[in-house]
């Protein structure tokens, strides 16, 4: 079985093509460490989808191929087998897969000129029309990590503004409007049936015209699915359990578990093969992470594989309700927003009764227990209490536990995806030397 973001990569034909799309990751990519050391930027989840799915929306009837780092291209050929990093010689459009696809990217698209153009923020490219001479003298950069403007050195340039994500925790406040707007999407195809799925006697559905429930899905007695605040999207083979409570706008993706009495707000996307209980709100979850027992999640991003023990805690909101600072890359970012949570990277786990402070990164692969507050930046492969010292969660110990949690999910691990995990290792070793993590 392959990891289910996978399928969101396959690479399809379509008998009559406009366009070619290639979608690329540019350098600000470290601005999402730890949660892109194991993806592109662009399959970062927004909504109902990841990044690039919204922008394959945009683009219909185009054939798409994917530029990333070195580094992820083998891991993302070897599940999904789309064109990774290598082009046909065609007219194309270049994306940044970190522009959020809305009705204004739509409209920049669709009214742009015939020849050969590119859209700007800054310094940062935005789009690229480009011909067929262009792909066959130029695309050698799909080998490289940096995409520039001066790649597109003599094409005609147009200043734009489009919902360009910088930060993750962007992400997460645009993580609502985007729901709904996915909603809207999903609704208006003649093909969804809105309950498909089955909702028990003693269930019951708050402005059911604004939930969709997919085939599959199981809603038991005394659930609430409360659409007036915005929609509920829940995918097929879905579980939610007796007493939980879902307050819109919320997506559910398939497969996944809401525990009975279960508190999910709004803002909240939970990505495939998910167990998810006590309190979430304005959180995204990437596919098959578990957070099942009580304890609050507020305004966090969870990679996958991550499993967030009993009665573990993130602060939101500081004491002085002021602006929360976020550690990015050795230096502090002030995010501007008083709601900011945790971010924490891929396999990594939490013991029972963890705090975590407001605006806490936790890396790849980390393994925290004891009661207290860790580090407010906590590098990737540390294992420790909380309140005490960490040291390096040693990498063959780590890759054992990564293959036996994948394992029992029936998820492939393959040669690439390891040698992926160990990349990872070494390319945060720096990471731990600084924080004396030895």
């Amino acid at each position: 079985m392959q990891p289910l973001w996978a399928d969101a990569f396959r690479f399809f034909s379509i008998t009559t093509v406009l366009m070619h799309l290639c979608i690329f990751e540019d350098r600000y990519f470290t601005n999402f460490l730890p949660l892109a050391f194991f993806r592109p930027v662009y399959a970062l989840r927004c909504g109902a989808s990841e990044l690039h799915s919204k922008i394959e929306r945009a683009l219909p009837r185009t054939t798409v191929a994917y530029h990333c780092r070195s580094v992820l291209a083998p891991s993302l050929r070897e599940v999904s087998k789309p064109r990774v990093n290598e082009l046909e010689a065609a007219p194309t459009w270049f994306v940044n897969g970190r522009v959020l696809a809305d009705r204004n990217f739509v409209h920049l698209l669709k009214s742009s000129p015939k020849h050969p153009v590119l859209f700007c923020q800054g310094d940062t490219v935005v789009a690229a029309k480009v011909d067929e001479h262009f792909v066959r003298t130029r695309a050698g950069f799909l080998q490289t990590q940096v995409v520039t403007r001066e790649l597109f050195g003599g094409i005609p340039g147009e200043d734009v503004d489009v919902r360009l994500i910088e930060y993750p925790w962007e992400l997460i406040h645009a993580n609502g409007e985007e729901i709904v707007n996915d909603f809207g999407v999903r609704a208006k195809s003649r093909k969804t049936k809105r309950i498909a799925g089955r909702v028990h006697a003693g269930a019951h559905l708050v402005k059911k015209s604004d939930i969709l429930l997919g085939k599959g899905s199981v809603v038991k007695p005394g659930a609430v699915l409360d659409a007036e605040e915005g929609p509920i999207i829940v995918e097929g083979d879905v579980t939610i359990g007796s007493n939980a409570v879902i307050e819109g706008p919320v997506f559910i993706g398939r497969g996944s578990v809401i525990k009975a009495g279960a508190r999910i707000h709004g803002g909240t996307t939970i990505g495939e093969v998910c167990k998810v209980g006590g309190e979430v709100e304005a959180s995204i979850l990437q596919s098959y992470s578990n957070k099942q027992h009580d304890g609050y999640l507020g305004h966090s991003y969870l990679g996958s594989w991550v499993n967030i023990g009993a009665d573990t805690n993130t602060s939101d909101l500081k004491n002085t309700y002021g602006s929360v600072q976020v550690s990015l890359g050795g230096r502090k970012v002030d995010t501007g927003l008083q709601f900011v949570g945790l971010f924490m990277g891929d396999h990594s786990k939490t013991g029972i009764n963890v705090m975590f402070d407001t605006g806490t990164v936790a890396g790849v692969s980390c393994n925290v227990y004891g009661a207290g507050l860790p580090p407010k930046s906590l590098p990737s492969f540390s294992w420790g209490n909380a309140a005490g010292k960490f040291s390096v969660y040693e990498l063959e110990r780590s890759i054992e536990t990564a293959k036996r949690v994948m394992m029992r999910r029936n998820v492939k691990w393959t040669q690439s995806y390891e040698q992926l995990f160990r990349a990872v290792f070494e390319e945060t070793h720096s990471e731990r030397a600084a924080a004396g993590i030895v």
